[in-house]
């Protein structure tokens, strides 16, 4: 019976924290595959614990970059770095943070989405920066589950019938887009590897880490660039002197990397926009922060 009623409890308070998407600000102008909208309660916890006016978020792994968002525009750190690697997705990041967010924002306000332009589009991503983050909007927008690798298929039915254009939001990505490029004061962003730069910065004592690799096992089908070496990666945040917190598939392999490198690791439930539920792992040196 006792044994009961601590499962009952554990159960009610597991549900209690599982957070809905719907709930978090969108501010990404990505609909990003292992997005990280579901965490930013908990990231907020941990800025407050471990941010501050002497520090500086470094994420190696940018994708979407709700993470390096949030902290930007709800001033829980002064500066932000971001780092991807994708060249689309980082051109993305370019135009909006090095001074050309409104050509963006009014080339999608103005696009008249249906099959043949979003073809016509994406075909046109090699003549410029701009037209390859123009057609990374529209592959996000209108591919399956917003995936960005090659290969991806068109959305065929979508919500209500809607088919391509039932995740197209012309003024929502405008308002989003211009409001990120109003933080671009606050913003560094990096194109190029998140190892590289985490090399770099290893030994700053100010410099805090949100470190979220392609998933280990699904990231092949989701992202242009899902081979990492997750042991090396391990490796290399055991030796950081700022803090960090990983967020990881939960599978076996990066449990046994935790234990390994005697990280504290701890699965925390999620919900999607499907409202499914589901685990990711937080692994970091310390996540007593968690139950505070």
């Amino acid at each position: 019976m006792i044994q009961m009623e601590l499962f009952d409890t554990k159960a009610r308070s597991e549900k209690q924290h599982i957070v809905n998407v719907a709930s978090v600000p969108q501010r990404s102008p990505f609909r990003y595959a292992g997005g990280k909208i579901w965490l930013i309660p908990r990231i907020r916890q941990w800025l407050l614990k471990y941010g501050g006016s002497d520090k500086e978020l470094i994420e190696p792994f940018t994708g979407g970059g709700i993470v390096s968002l949030t902290a930007a525009f709800e001033d829980l750190v002064p500066q932000v770095i971001m780092v991807e690697k994708d060249e689309g997705v980082a051109a993305v990041w370019r135009i909006i943070l090095e001074g050309n967010a409104k050509w963006l924002a009014d080339s999608i306000e103005n696009f008249n989405l249906t099959r043949e332009n979003a073809r016509k589009a994406i075909e046109a991503a090699d003549q410029s920066l701009e037209s390859l983050a123009f057609a990374t909007i529209i592959k996000n927008r209108v591919n399956r589950g917003g995936i960005l690798a090659d290969g991806a298929s068109f959305i065929k039915q979508g919500e209500n019938g809607k088919g391509i254009t039932s995740r197209w939001y012309p003024k929502t990505l405008q308002k989003r887009i211009l409001a990120i490029a109003k933080m671009n004061h606050k913003i560094n962003f990096i194109q190029g590897d998140g190892f590289e730069i985490i090399e770099q910065n290893f030994h700053r004592k100010n410099a805090i880490y949100f470190i979220d690799p392609p998933y280990i096992k699904a990231g092949r089908r989701l992202y242009r660039y899902s081979m990492v070496n997750h042991e090396a990666l391990f490796e290399l945040a055991g030796k950081l002197q700022g803090n960090f917190l990983m967020s990881y598939e939960n599978t076996q392999e990066a449990r046994d990397l935790a234990s390994r490198y005697k990280f504290a690791m701890k699965s925390v439930s999620m919900k999607n926009t499907h409202h499914a539920q589901k685990k990711e792992l937080l692994i970091a040196r310390d996540l007593a922060w968690l139950s505070e």
